[in-house]
């Protein structure tokens, strides 16, 4: 019965999602002495990722379970169906605040003073789409905070390259979002839910969608000049556009089919990839121009 319960949260959160995130946590702390951190501070760099993730995945679900039983998309999660009380996963939020404060505790002093901010956009995202079609930016922001507080839990100080990384993954995150918000334009528009395909239209949203995909690999690009990567760094950041670009052409306005595919297989992908490419690049570092 405990074991039947843990599997329907952790369907409940998609927890396999993390995947998106985490590889981008490293990544910040990776950057900020172009070396691996100590493995005290991965470890509660990943244990605040969990935290953080958890929190605001449950929180998002307690939000929006009137919305999702609404939703033909969304009717059969656990909380619609009553798989899990809701007192139960508000535990599971209040536990998960939790271990995101004690972990930052435990890296930087700043990183422990920010918690807060990391709170409110935590659990405003959920909100933004009863009030504006900006919410894909704000699940970004979400996102995007990752590599910006990794770097802060290494360095206790604010710099622009994290920043201009934090905005690359939020255009990232914010284009996928989009077109995975497809997929409910009827409901949305119905329903009155605010998202970029319900307020323009689906055509104009993939449109939308490629602009913030062409924005996130130049902020990426800005990460590696003004951190001196190297060849290697620019190699996964080029088979990433490949990616984007791929996935861009699984969808269409009268064809939507493969979001799906485009959501997770490949976003997941390009994470790692970019990850991956710039761990190498630190240690086998090939300069263009040296």
């Amino acid at each position: 019965m405990a074991l039947a319960k843990v599997g329907t949260f952790m369907e409940m959160i998609k927890f396999e999602h993390t995947i998106f995130a985490l590889p981008f946590a490293y990544l910040g702390a990776l950057l900020v002495g172009k070396s691996i951190p100590p493995g005290q501070d991965i470890l509660w760099i990943t244990l605040a990722m969990v935290g953080a993730r958890t929190a605001a995945m449950s929180l998002n679900r307690i939000i929006d379970r009137r919305i999702d039983a609404k939703n033909p998309r969304t009717v059969n999660r656990a909380l619609p169906r009553g798989l899990l009380p809701v007192w139960e996963v508000w535990i599971y939020v209040a536990l998960s605040f939790v271990l995101l404060l004690f972990s930052a505790s435990q890296l930087s002093a700043l990183a422990f003073r920010l918690f807060p901010v990391a709170v409110t956009v935590l659990v405003l995202y959920s909100y933004t789409k009863r009030f504006t079609w900006t919410c894909h930016l704000f699940l970004g922001l979400a996102l995007g905070l990752a590599p910006l507080g990794a770097w802060i839990a290494i360095s206790d100080r604010f710099e622009l390259a994290p920043l201009l990384l934090c905005a690359g993954v939020l255009f990232w995150v914010a284009g996928f979002d989009i077109i995975y918000a497809c997929d409910d334009y009827h409901f949305d528009r119905s329903e009155g839910i605010y998202s970029i395909p319900a307020r323009f239209g689906i055509k104009k949203a993939l449109v939308i969608s490629s602009v913030f995909h062409m924005v996130a690999p130049l902020l990426f690009l800005a990460v590696g000049v003004l951190l001196d990567l190297g060849v290697l760094y620019l190699i996964g950041l080029t088979v990433s556009v490949g990616l984007l670009m791929y996935q861009h052409s699984l969808v269409r306005p009268d064809d939507l089919s493969r979001a799906g595919v485009a959501f997770f297989n490949l976003n997941g992908a390009l994470s790692v990839l970019m990850f991956a490419f710039t761990v190498l690049d630190i240690f086998f570092p090939v300069r263009l121009f040296r």
